[in-house]
């Protein structure tokens, strides 16, 4: 596994802290880590929103990216409230399709840090609509 999966999964666990905002509102039970195509790292949690307003925590580090002006992602690493790393959900999946249409199938993301176990996303996602 190369050296840089290390460095996200410690930038992922450094933010993941599930914990109640208020009484309809809980965050970080998951985090993420992306690394973008210029070697910058971003990390964003999960927000569970009653009113379903939430957002997931590879969609919240996107933004983050996108926030510092970047738009290419090289990595993605989720983790969940045990520390495992799991895949990102549709629309994180969509988001990341859509934001870089001719790329998005080079995206690396980590499905089992334990194991070393990663994959494009294209090898996720083969036959998206774009």
């Amino acid at each position: 596994m190369e050296p840089i999966w290390k460095t996200l999964y410690d930038s992922a666990k450094a933010v993941l802290n599930p914990r109640k905002v208020s009484e309809m509102i809980e965050s970080g039970g998951v985090a993420a880590a992306i690394e973008s195509a210029s070697g910058k790292i971003y990390v964003g949690v999960c927000v569970d929103a009653a009113c379903t307003l939430g957002i997931c925590a590879e969609r919240n580090a996107i933004f983050n990216m996108i926030t510092h002006g970047e738009s290419a992602i090289r990595r993605v690493i989720a983790i969940n409230w045990e520390g495992k790393a799991i895949p990102p959900c549709g629309a994180c999946r969509e988001l990341m399709a859509q934001l870089m249409p001719a790329g998005y199938k080079r995206v690396e993301v980590m499905l089992d840090y334990d194991q070393g176990k990663v994959m494009t996303l294209g090898q996720l996602t083969p036959e998206w609509w774009i």
